[in-house]
């Protein structure tokens, strides 16, 4: 029922920023909460952000809590990721996810996955 594909994924030195999208498309995508999820070397995929389908209400890692922001345009059908501050340990591949209605940190509870992008972040 829905599709998902990242962009914005690049090199970047420590403590510089980059701007993640997620462009969806699918029947009633405001119903969905998304998420952003990433995967470094050797380490399991892990939550990053979340964002609800209906309050808008946000949830972060504490890894990232305060230098990142997740937002949603429904009306253009995207979701973002605003990452500033980054640092090497935030090098990873980053997923977008949707899983229906209300939110959750759990990656098994997401419906629809994206292919990922690549973040890397130089010291």
């Amino acid at each position: 029922q829905v599709q998902l594909v990242e962009s914005g994924g690049g090199l970047v030195q420590t403590g510089g920023s980059l701007r993640l999208a997620c462009a969806a498309s699918g029947r009633s995508f405001s119903s969905y909460t998304m998420g952003w999820f990433r995967q470094g070397p050797g380490k399991e995929r892990e939550f990053v952000a979340a964002i609800a389908w209906i309050s808008s209400n946000t949830d972060y890692a504490d890894s990232v809590k305060g230098r990142f922001t997740i937002s949603r345009d429904n009306a253009k059908n995207t979701v973002s990721l605003q990452m500033n501050s980054l640092k090497p340990e935030d090098t990873a591949i980053y997923y977008c996810a949707a899983k229906v209605r209300s939110y959750s940190r759990s990656r098994a509870e997401y419906n629809y996955w994206g292919q990922g992008t690549q973040v890397t972040v130089s010291s």
